[in-house]
């Protein structure tokens, strides 16, 4: 059990540092979706919304693809570090963000849409700047949303498979997380191993939904 440490660490970190960056990336994407009126919205919520549908395997494809050294992306990181984008962990740290970033605008802006401008109009007309309102008004009624952001950001990176199979391999101790480690574990009879990770995992999955199903029951009571 000891040599699938080095694969849950490094999928812990990729779950970390993904959903930092959705954060920060999905705050300004899900404001802006939740309050424009500009004809684009439509386009940049199924583009938004498109890894929800697409086979993990056909965007890990393309992302191989433009992470190749043939591509400018690709040419250009290789120049920065000597080394390539695919089977690496900033690779996959890459297709993660990509791929999770449903899970991280949608709760977001939902929770945006649902506090209404109200307030915030109201915080403009007393003086407040936009940024100030956002920060002092927008984000604490949108709370809820953010906490749900990030713990199924968090989750749905942790059981990744086949976009990061497809863009980092399984290169152990580099690009094997969790998911992969189980499928090694299955490919060559390990049934124990596999039995903990998947154990694991599912017991971390039913834990989230709890969590957020609770949260959300006891947000509906303080509303009614």
């Amino acid at each position: 059990m000891t040599g699938v440490w080095p694969a849950v660490l490094i999928s812990v970190n990729l779950a970390l540092a993904t959903t930092l960056i959705l954060i920060v990336l999905s705050l300004p994407l899900a404001w802006w979706l939740a309050t424009t009126r500009s004809p684009l919205r439509t386009v940049v919520e199924a583009l938004t919304t498109l890894p929800l549908v697409l086979p993990p395997t056909v965007l890990g494809f393309y992302l191989l693809i433009l992470f190749s050294p043939e591509t400018a992306l690709g040419a250009f990181w290789v120049r920065l570090t000597g080394e390539t984008l695919a089977f690496s962990f900033t690779g996959l740290l890459l297709a993660s963000c990509l791929y999770s970033l449903p899970f991280a605008v949608q709760p977001l802006q939902t929770a945006f849409a649902s506090s209404g401008m109200g307030a915030m109009q109201a915080a403009r007309s007393l003086g407040a700047t936009r940024s100030d309102a956002f920060r002092s008004i927008a984000l604490p009624l949108a709370r809820r949303g953010l906490l749900s952001a990030a713990v199924l950001s968090f989750a749905h990176t942790l059981g990744e498979f086949g976009v990061v199979l497809m863009v980092g391999g399984n290169i152990p101790g580099r690009t094997r997380v969790i998911s992969i480690e189980i499928f090694t574990a299955v490919e060559t009879l390990d049934y124990r191993t596999a039995h903990m990770l998947s154990g694991g995992l599912l017991a971390f999955s039913f834990a989230v939904l709890l969590i957020l199903y609770a949260l959300n029951g006891r947000a509906a009571r303080t509303l009614g």
